[in-house]
C-alpha cells in the first residue's frame, strides 16, 4: 500500500467493488460535468472513468492521496484540485454534478457546501453515515426530521437508494453507511432569501421539545406568534408549512 489511512480526515476507503460500481450507476447518464469529493485511493474514480464524462475533476485535501492518484492514474494530470472541499471555490464555470464517499466528519457541512452552491449543483450522490442520510431524507413527524432535511429537501428531492455494512470498509467503521442523492427540483417553495431561511429554520428546530411559539419567541414579537400552528413542534410541520410560515412572517 503506498498511502496511509488518517483518521484524523475521517479515512475509511471503500473496497466493496460491487458497492463502488452501484455509487458510480447511479450517476445520471447525462451528466456532462462531475466533480468527485474525497476520491481518496480511487475506489469509486476508476468506475468514473468508464462513464466517460466530458469534464471530470477531483478535490482531494490529503497530499499523499494527491500523489498517490497521481502516480496510479496519469489521466488525472490537471483533474485534481488539492483543497478541502470546505473551502473550495467551485470546480466548474457553468451547472455540475457532485460525488463521493464524504469523510463522515464533516458529510453535514459538505451538505451545507452544497446548498450553498445550489445554483449549480444540479445532482449529488453521496456515501453518507446511515444516520445522516436518514437525517437529510426524513419527512416531518420522524424523530430524524430536522434543520436538514428541511434545508435540503427546499431545493433538491432525496432518493435513499440503499445501506452500506460496515464490512464493505476498511478500517471498518463502527457505524452503518448509506447511499443517497440529491436532485434539483428548481425551488418549489419560491426560497429568495436562503441565509434568512437557514436562520429561521435553525431557531425553530434548536429546542426540538419546545413548540414554536417558545421557539421562535426570541426573534419574533408575541402578536406575531398567535396563531395555532405555533402550539405545534417545528418537526411536526412538513417542509411546505415551514416554507409558507416563513414567507408568512417575514412578508413585506
Amino acid at each position: 500500500m503506498d498511502y496511509t489511512l488518517k483518521k484524523s480526515l475521517g479515512q475509511h476507503f471503500l473496497h466493496d467493488e460491487s458497492i463502488c460500481e452501484r455509487i458510480v450507476e447511479a450517476v445520471n447518464t447525462q451528466c456532462t460535468k462531475l466533480v468527485e469529493v474525497g476520491p481518496g485511493a480511487g475506489a469509486i474514480t476508476k468506475y468514473l472513468f468508464k462513464k466517460n464524462i466530458p469534464e471530470f475533476r477531483c478535490i482531494e485535501l490529503d497530499k499523499e492521496k494527491v500523489d498517490y492518484l497521481m502516480k496510479k492514474y496519469p489521466e488525472l494530470k490537471d483533474k485534481i484540485i488539492h483543497d478541502d472541499i470546505l473551502d473550495a471555490e467551485k470546480p466548474f464555470e457553468g451547472h455540475f454534478h457532485l460525488i463521493g464517499n464524504f469523510p463522515y466528519n464533516i458529510s453535514t457541512q459538505i451538505v451545507f457546501k452544497i446548498l450553498d452552491w445550489r445554483d449549480v449543483v444540479d445532482e449529488a450522490t453521496g456515501m453518507f453515515q446511515k444516520e445522516v442520510a436518514q437525517r437529510i431524507a426524513s419527512i416531518h413527524g420522524n424523530k430524524n426530521y430536522g434543520i436538514l432535511s428541511v434545508l435540503t429537501q427546499c431545493f433538491y428531492d432525496v432518493t435513499y437508494l440503499f445501506e452500506v455494512d460496515e464490512t464493505a470498509f476498511t478500517p471498518p467503521p463502527k457505524v452503518k453507511s448509506a447511499v443517497i442523492q440529491l436532485k434539483k427540483n428548481n425551488n418549489p417553495y419560491h426560497i429568495d432569501h436562503y441565509e434568512k431561511f437557514k436562520s429561521f429554520v435553525k431557531v425553530a428546530f434548536n429546542q426540538r421539545r419546545k413548540t414554536l411559539r417558545n421557539g421562535l419567541k426570541s426573534i419574533l414579537p408575541p402578536e406575531k406568534l398567535q396563531d395555532k400552528i405555533f402550539d405545534k413542534r417545528a418537526e411536526q410541520l412538513s417542509v411546505k408549512e415551514i416554507a409558507d410560515l416563513f414567507h408568512t412572517l417575514y412578508s413585506v
